[in-house]
């Protein structure tokens, strides 16, 4: 019998896991919250459990999941690359915090799902232990969807979330004209603040410089495909952010993670420059070229590359 699949999320990750499922041959199931309330049926004999909600909507959905009592074999799959703006709790925080008894995997990686549709080839990393990443990869892994395992799932996750923020800074840096230059500085720098925050939160140095971190760094800041990245181009375009929103399609989660990483920055006295600024721009108390001028203003300093 095939591995039986349900996905929660009807968006365009989504729609493009369900793709890459039924191309392996799984039996796919989708819901949405537009469906309504879940039901016991969809929860029936399924291997695998897929969340691609937005981070809003994860914790709703993980209570009602947790309330029909899903098989115990069922492994929880979480794509989703957000924080929770109350509780600065991942997605996987979230759903292990219902779920506890269940095998949890996070996955992550240089995504960027119209190129997936296309049949382009691609990679990402499955987050968790041995047996249930074993699992995952037998089910979605292909010929041109090539799925690395990672036993660290905090740092799997933190890359992912991380990213999306300097996907902002970046397409900032694009519409205002500033150069590849000034964009591979970007992308460079903010790696180091992504190591540095991930690994204050229980990530591990070496899983930021694989697929969930600088492998989906490099995608979503160099792609005009990816939704953060349009948010700062729109932004640098004088754009208020309502308006970038309203022109880029689906969620752009990093505006919403770049205020829960500064408030956690501040709590914790991490220092994370890019990030600040692109709060500053999307709450706008910052214009996009007072925020660079405020980054080149900054006192020299050496260049330290975070290690264990």
């Amino acid at each position: 019998m095939s591995p039986r699949v349900l996905i929660l999320g009807l968006g365009h990750w989504g729609q493009t896991l369900t793709y890459l499922f039924e191309q392996q041959g799984c039996t796919v199931s989708c819901w949405g919250r537009s469906q309504g309330a879940l039901s016991a049926v969809l929860f029936q004999d399924i291997h695998l459990l897929v969340s691609a909600l937005p981070i809003k909507a994860v914790r709703e959905v993980a209570a009602q999941v947790a309330a029909l009592q899903p098989p115990l074999d069922m492994i929880l799959v979480s794509a989703t690359k957000g924080l929770e703006s109350e509780t600065f709790a991942t997605a996987a925080d979230i759903w292990q915090s219902y779920c506890p008894h269940h095998n949890l995997v996070v996955l992550s990686g240089p995504n960027l799902a119209s190129e997936i549709q296309q049949g382009l080839p691609a990679a990402a990393v499955v987050g968790g232990n041995l047996a249930a990443t074993k699992q995952v990869q037998d089910c979605l892994g292909s010929t041109t969807f090539r799925l690395y395992s990672n036993q660290d799932r905090r740092g799997v996750e933190m890359g992912g979330i991380f990213k999306n923020v300097i996907a902002i800074a970046c397409g900032v840096n694009d519409g205002l004209g500033l150069g590849v230059n000034a964009r591979s500085a970007l992308i460079t720098r903010g790696l180091v603040e992504m190591v540095r925050v991930g690994t204050h939160w229980g990530g591990q140095v070496e899983t930021f410089y694989g697929l969930s971190g600088l492998g989906d760094l490099l995608a979503t800041c160099t792609s005009a495909l990816s939704r953060n990245y349009q948010v700062g181009w729109h932004l640098a375009h004088g754009k208020s952010l309502s308006q970038a929103l309203a022109l880029t399609k689906g969620t752009a989660e990093g505006v919403n993670t770049a205020r829960v990483l500064c408030t956690y920055a501040q709590q914790h006295q991490l220092d994370i420059p890019i990030t600040a600024m692109v709060n500053a721009v999307l709450g706008g108390h910052l214009t996009p070229q007072a925020a660079l001028n405020c980054l080149l203003e900054r006192p020299f300093k050496p260049e330290i590359i975070p290690s264990q």
